[in-house]
């Protein structure tokens, strides 16, 4: 293995476009592993962690690039450097020929004065002062970046409401606003039904089945993961709704959040029961009694979800057919006895909180890095045991690294992993399509499917795989679903459906 390392001084390119660059660094030949970043104090603790630290990298500073190329020793690893620099080439190039771009929001808002909101993914050591700027400015803000802390994020938000903008974020995956989608989104037609959301991909579902039942959305508002959390007291949650409330392209509305803290989705509640509008209240293991008590249409899934805000508006169009229960059954009883721990592999951590809560509530334990019971948290990295289920977008495993719809490698590598152990007899992942996804998710996926059939040893294994997208999405929905068929892989039809699939297989009544 040869490790070659490359400085650019003074060179800043934003984090969504380097994890861009990284995932397509990752996939020239005779890379092994790829990493082009900000040369941040985390981002070289993470090369740190891995052993590829090299000296040459020791003194740079924040304001440099890195470039790192791992290559095995049959491999030229100049040309593999080489490789990666005519990416970020190519990119220069492209910016060089399009409209202005500003290097700094000032900048941005003298050559585009009529701009009214950013969208922010620097690093999160730099993040707080961008987003402050840009609200100093008048400009609603999506705050994309993470690891920003939440002192900070309480203050962004405090300036925010104080000036009648929306902050969404820090750590806002998703948003469509006006008919555009932001960062990570789906193509969904447009609608009377607008979503507020503390969670990316569970907005992205929830949109997802409204667009399949002939529904649309009005607007999609982001809050940021910690929105509903004691600290920051849900105050981007409050004002989306109100921002609802007051649209008048909006008819109804639907909250989707992981779990709040109960005196937050007290004053959430409040504010939805005011809102003179139906709302639709899907808070994942919430309380039913407080959504009714606040006049509210209480949803126990992702689907109920969408189904509930769709009626509020119009008759939906279409319905999913009744899911295959026998097939379940056959499954259940081909796997042995000795085999029937399920490992779920999530790039979505309201898909993976769906799949495990109805895993729970089968009766079930389920390890997780995200889970809220600590006698029960993995931390990221740790081998699994039992039923575990992971979100590999959650921020320890997203530290210096592209987010896993962009860059699935790590998941890729897991998922070899679990096959090998022979307590395992299903495995589950999702796949996001949409824009700001992999453009190939299940195919870049397929090859290692294939490795995990192989490290299974002719052992009997149950792959399920739920495609995330619409009819409207690229690549086409269609086709990624054929290709997980092709390959063996039984696929559902809703994150709800895929719980529910879950529990069937691991049922303990063999009968039933």
């Amino acid at each position: 293995m040869t490790v070659t390392a490359v400085i650019k001084s003074n060179t800043y390119i934003d984090s969504v476009s380097l994890m861009s660059i990284s995932t397509r660094a990752n996939a020239i030949d005779g890379i092994d592993q790829a990493f082009v970043a900000m040369a941040t104090e985390m981002n070289k603790g993470v090369l740190g962690s891995l052993g590829l630290l090299v000296p040459a990298l020791e003194a740079a500073t924040s304001s440099d690039l890195m470039i790192v190329a791992v290559t095995g020793d049959d491999a030229d690893s100049e040309e593999a450097v080489a490789a990666i620099e005519a990416l970020l080439e190519a990119r220069h190039a492209r910016a060089a020929t399009s409209r202005p771009r500003p290097r700094t929001i000032r900048g941005a808002v003298a050559v585009q004065p009529d701009t009214n909101l950013a969208v922010i993914a620097v690093g999160g050591a730099f993040a707080a002062r961008e987003a402050r700027t840009a609200l100093e400015h008048d400009l609603h803000v999506m705050l994309f970046s993470d690891n920003v802390p939440v002192e900070d994020e309480v203050a962004l938000k405090a300036l925010a409401h104080e000036r009648g903008l929306l902050l969404m974020g820090p750590d806002c995956g998703t948003a469509i606003i006006n008919g555009t989608g932001l960062c990570f989104s789906n193509a969904v037609r447009r609608g009377t039904i607008g979503i507020v959301a503390a969670s990316g991909t569970g907005s992205q579902e929830v949109a997802v089945r409204i667009h399949a039942l002939g529904g649309g959305v009005s607007q999609l508002i982001g809050t940021g993961g910690r929105d509903l959390s004691a600290e920051v007291g849900g105050i981007m949650m409050i004002d989306g709704i109100r921002a609802l409330a007051a649209d008048e392209g909006t008819a109804a509305i639907v909250l989707v959040s992981k779990p709040p803290a109960p005196e937050v989705e007290e004053r959430v509640l409040a504010e939805a029961a005011a809102a003179g509008k139906p709302v639709v209240v899907y808070f994942i293991d919430g309380s039913e009694a407080a959504v009714i008590a606040a006049g509210g249409r209480f949803a126990a899934s992702s689907a109920e979800a969408a189904l509930l805000a769709v009626r509020a508006v119009v008759e939906p169009a279409a319905f999913l057919p009744e899911w295959d229960r026998d097939a379940a059954s056959a499954v259940r009883r081909r796997l042995p006895a000795d085999q029937r721990n399920v490992r779920g592999l999530f790039c979505g951590g309201t898909l993976c909180d769906e799949s495990m809560y109805a895993l729970r509530d089968a009766g079930e334990e389920v390890w997780s890095n995200i889970q809220k019971d600590p006698a029960l948290r993995l931390e990221a990295g740790r081998p699994s045991r039992g039923h575990t289920f992971l979100d590999f977008g959650d921020d320890a495993f997203t530290n210096g690294r592209p987010h896993p719809m962009i860059d699935p490698s790590l998941r890729l590598e897991r998922l070899v992993q679990e096959a090998a152990d022979p307590s395992v007899g299903v495995i589950v992942m999702d796949f996001v399509l949409g824009y700001g996804a992999h453009d190939d998710p299940v195919g870049v996926t397929l090859p290692a499917i294939a490795a995990a059939r192989a490290a299974a040893a002719g052992r009997e294994l149950e792959f399920v795989g739920y495609v995330l997208g619409t009819d409207l999405d690229s690549p086409s929905l269609g086709a990624q679903v054929a290709a997980l068929e092709g390959a063996g892989v039984t696929v559902t039809r809703s994150s709800t459906e895929t719980g529910a699939y879950l529990s069937a297989l691991i049922r303990k009544d063999a009968t039933a």
